[in-house]
């Protein structure tokens, strides 16, 4: 059984979809439960109308609640019984093996790496977000984390992606790519050029060079490896691109007759299409390198977004990938 901790008031849509979400996972799986923490006056209520398995969920009453806005330090520091705080000391505590929210990401990540802690080894916890690609599906690592990083720091990226893609992606010899302005080996800032042979001689990786932006929707790596601002820019224009893309298709499908025929006989593959484009599919981005599972789920996530997130957590728990990561990044010290 995966004990997962729910985040109930993080996110635009909480509690609601936060609850609800956790309700539905618990509907499509026998195998773990759930621990809500949050506001239990405003929880208790969305409870009351739904069936689920009394034993398997559990309410923690958090009566603070962390805001988009405040300064995450602050947040993680004054705010001890907001739903978030309470969340992640329960993940160091061994109280539960995972903690999903979809609060604030900087509030997040602070407070993943100063109660959760991390594992031994591991410098920096960087964000990991699955993104399709023209040939299934990529993990472009950090997308959120850490802004200001070294060589060594990608270098640990790039094994801990390597994992992950591997069990997780189903990945069986992954190829990793640095996310550079050439495929040159010279290109790119100071980083990239002293990552670049680095990433070259390390063992338990398939280095495939540096990656360009336009190169990366192609699928030419299966891991792309990057700072969080190169990371976070290139999640968010993805994000941009393809709602714009499916938005201008709509438009011209109804923009004459024969073009409203035409989208009525393209509809179904179109949706299969847009599937493949939503975090609907692949849940959260996990904190990679923790002590414990913690997943940023996406802000503005619905009831099936969160559900997805807190199901993967099953999978995570199922591959024993921190103590792959504990034992791969071990070695790269020794």
């Amino acid at each position: 059984m995966i004990r997962v901790i729910v985040d109930a008031m993080g996110g635009d849509n909480a509690p609601a979809c936060n609850v609800k979400g956790a309700v539905e996972a618990l509907g499509q799986s026998d195998e773990i439960s759930v621990v809500l923490t949050g506001q239990e006056d405003r929880i208790r209520p969305i409870l009351q109308g739904l069936s689920y398995d009394s034993s398997r969920l559990t309410l923690v009453d958090c009566p603070e609640v962390i805001e988009p806005g405040e300064s995450p330090v602050y947040a993680i520091q004054k705010k001890q019984n907001s739903s978030m705080v309470r969340g992640l000391r329960m993940i160091r505590e061994k109280e539960g093996d995972a903690f999903v929210s979809c609060g604030s990401t900087g509030a997040l990540l602070v407070g993943g790496q100063t109660i959760a802690g991390r594992l031994k080894g591991v410098q920096r916890a960087p964000l990991a977000a699955v993104i399709p690609t023209a040939k299934g599906f990529s993990l472009l690592i950090d997308c959120g984390a850490n802004v200001d990083v070294k060589a060594k720091n990608l270098q640990q990226y790039a094994v801990m992606g390597s994992l992950y893609a591997r069990h997780m992606l189903g990945i069986e010899d992954p190829s990793v790519g640095l996310v550079n302005i050439g495929t040159e080996e010279d290109k790119g800032n100071a980083l990239t050029r002293e990552s670049y042979p680095l990433l070259a001689q390390t063992e338990g990786i398939r280095f495939a060079g540096n990656a360009e932006a336009r190169d990366i929707p192609s699928g030419v790596a299966d891991v792309y490896v990057c700072e969080a601002f190169t990371g976070n820019v290139v999640l968010k224009m993805y994000e941009g691109v393809s709602k714009t893309l499916f938005s201008q298709i709509k438009k011209a499908l109804k923009s004459s007759a024969l073009g409203s025929i035409g989208g009525l006989m393209i509809k179904p593959s179109l949706k299969e299409l847009m599937k493949t484009f939503s975090a609907d599919t692949k849940g959260g981005a996990p904190l990679l390198g923790l002590n414990g599972l913690v997943v940023k789920a996406h802000g503005n996530s619905r009831k099936e977004q969160v559900a997805t997130a807190i199901l993967q957590c099953l999978e995570f728990g199922a591959h024993d990938l921190n103590d792959r990561i504990r034992d791969a990044v071990g070695k790269l010290e020794s």
